[in-house]
């Protein structure tokens, strides 16, 4: 029996899906699914004690038959140890950036003794002024932008820290000290200035909370469940524990961080760098909102300084020499263009919001449209009409007016129609099996190094891109001149034997491809290839380097005798 065809609950069998598409469920029956979701509010899952105790109450359950439960069994406990092991690694960074941050403020404590006390109180005057001068330059900024919406182009989005307001600027060389949230912002509530941003210019911070409905990002956690202020009386939560309180929001984090920036190893690293900015900030959450919320708000910001740092823009492939492109335009040329492994998307328990993980939102063409926005427009546009915040909220949680929330929105979604294809409109919300039937083919005829089978599956403009390398072709005959002589045996250029193993990625079907080279007995992985079909032809192929096959449970090597 397939193993995805039994209900992870109870074991037996699941129904038949009759020709529904989506997702499959994974449980039986509405009561088997309200069990599991009891069990998981109830463990003790939210310390490190927990999760430990958990863990071994998943090893003493496992049983060897039936095979189906076995398998269900072994998966739980997977997880549960592959959380317990990021649990720790976020501990570990976590402490480990605490103490750097801790010497270096004691280092500069030791320097300004040093210097005297006149020295640091003309400073202090002049970052007083500062912070007043840079206030009064905001305000007259945001009311200008509101006052007269100018025309869509390159310079319509702020081009100030987008994650600061000034008072932050000019404390920013104080990475200890508090400040008071942006007028705009409403609240008056104060944060904890962020250390740990790099970037030229100016140092990221973690705002003040914004209210966002409890319906959005779920209930409310209780008031101060980090570190309390001083004189609460409240024990301060360890490195562990904080790790394990956040770490239930890593994968719709990370999903968050990916269509920021479009790169799956740089979303990780996103996701990273906000645990270890609300680690800093903890004691500047004060409950008001839920704690997704807080957390997204410091995602988004992190992503922000990241796009400010490394100002990527996309750019059009240029022809190489000697090679036949086709005759057709040039597409987009997005280098750090990553794809997404479906397994890693939260399941519906963990992520009920179903726009958060869209299958529209998360396809190859639409990230690849969200990289020709600007930064701030970017963040707009995701937490407006891919997350659905309100335009109120939104604005709280970037720091801007209202009106400058729905200013960029409006400069936003025409650049975004212009970069999606003219068919959006037609795609559907799952893979039906006419597609899975042209990915089998596909794999199939490249495994028999079947050219002309091949083509046939392809539409007759279908594209192929090969990020970060500079290879595109546009056209069947452009394409299939290109594979020719690398799956010809008789030719110098001959690749080597090939075999596939199917994939998902970006909620669309893909193909892990090796090649045992001539004169080897290893397949050796080689290419992800991600294909978007239309009808019962392939119509794009976006492939890439083979680093990441094992985000997608796929080994790096295959035996000859597979």
């Amino acid at each position: 029996m397939d193993v995805d065809a039994v209900c992870r609950s109870c074991g037996k069998p699941l129904p038949g899906r009759s020709g529904r598409k989506g997702r499959s469920s994974v449980y039986c029956s509405a009561a088997c699914r309200q069990k599991a979701y009891r069990d998981r509010r109830t463990e003790p899952v939210d310390t490190v004690r927990g999760l430990i105790e958990e863990v071994a109450r998943q090893v003493d359950a496992l049983v060897p038959q039936p095979p189906s439960v076995f398998y269900s069994g072994v998966t739980e406990l997977s997880s549960s140890v592959g959380r317990l092991r990021r649990v720790a690694r976020v501990a570990r960074d976590t402490a480990h950036r605490d103490r750097e941050a801790r010497e270096a403020r004691e280092a500069r404590e030791a320097r300004e003794d040093q210097g005297g006390r006149p020295d640091r109180e003309a400073g202090a005057v002049r970052k007083a002024g500062a912070v007043r001068k840079a206030g009064e330059d905001h305000k007259a900024r945001e009311d200008h932008k509101a006052r007269e919406a100018p025309e869509a182009g390159p310079d319509s989005v702020t081009r100030g820290a987008v994650t600061e307001s000034p008072a932050v600027r000019a404390a920013a060389a104080d990475p200890g000290a508090t400040v008071t949230g942006a007028p705009e912002a409403g609240h008056g509530g104060t944060v904890a200035a962020d250390p740990g941003v790099t970037g030229a210019g100016h140092g990221g911070t973690v705002a003040a909370e914004p209210r966002a409905p409890e319906a959005e990002y779920g209930a409310p956690v209780p008031a101060n469940p980090a570190p309390a202020q001083a004189g609460h009386g409240e024990a301060p939560l360890a490195e562990g524990d904080f790790a394990a309180l956040v770490e239930s929001y890593r994968r719709e984090l990370r999903v968050h961080c990916y269509r920021m920036s479009g790169s799956y190893d740089d979303a990780e690293d996103l996701v990273q760098e906000t645990f270890l900015r609300a680690w800093r900030a903890r004691d500047g959450f004060a409950g008001r909102a839920s704690l997704r919320t807080w957390l997204y708000r410091i995602a988004t910001n992190a992503c922000l300084d990241f796009q400010r740092r490394t100002a990527r823009r996309p750019q059009r492939y240029e022809p190489l020499p000697g090679m036949n492109h086709g005759d057709a335009e040039p597409p987009a040329r997005v280098t750090w263009l990553q794809p997404y492994p479906d397994e890693d998307l939260p399941s519906a328990e963990e992520q009920p919001d179903a726009r958060a993980v869209s299958r529209e939102t998360l396809e190859l063409v639409f990230l690849a449209a969200v990289q020709h926005l600007p930064p701030r427009q970017r963040a707009v546009l995701v937490l407006r009409d891919v997350l659905g915040l309100a335009a109120a909220e939104t604005a709280e949680a970037l720091e801007m007016t209202v009106a400058s929330v729905n200013s960029a929105l409006q400069r936003a979604r025409p650049t975004l129609r212009d970069h999606l294809p003219r068919r959006r409109a037609d795609w559907t919300a799952g893979v039906d099996a006419g597609e899975r039937e042209v990915l089998r083919r596909y794999m199939a005829a490249a495994e028999r190094l079947d050219l002309d089978e091949i083509a046939t599956l392809l539409s007759e403009d279908i594209t192929l891109t090969m990020p970060p390398n500079p290879f595109w072709f546009v056209g069947r005959e452009a394409l299939t001149e290109f594979l020719r002589p690398s799956l010809d045996p008789a030719s110098p250029m001959f690749l080597g034997d090939w075999r596939h193993l199917p994939a998902r990625a970006n909620g669309q079907l893909a193909a892990g491809g090796y090649v045992r080279r001539p004169g080897t007995t290893v397949y050796r992985a080689q290419v992800l290839d991600v294909l978007r079909i239309e009808g019962d032809r392939i119509v794009e192929i976006t492939s890439f380097e083979p680093h990441l096959f094992p985000a997608f449970g796929l080994p790096l090597r295959l035996p000859a005798d597979r």
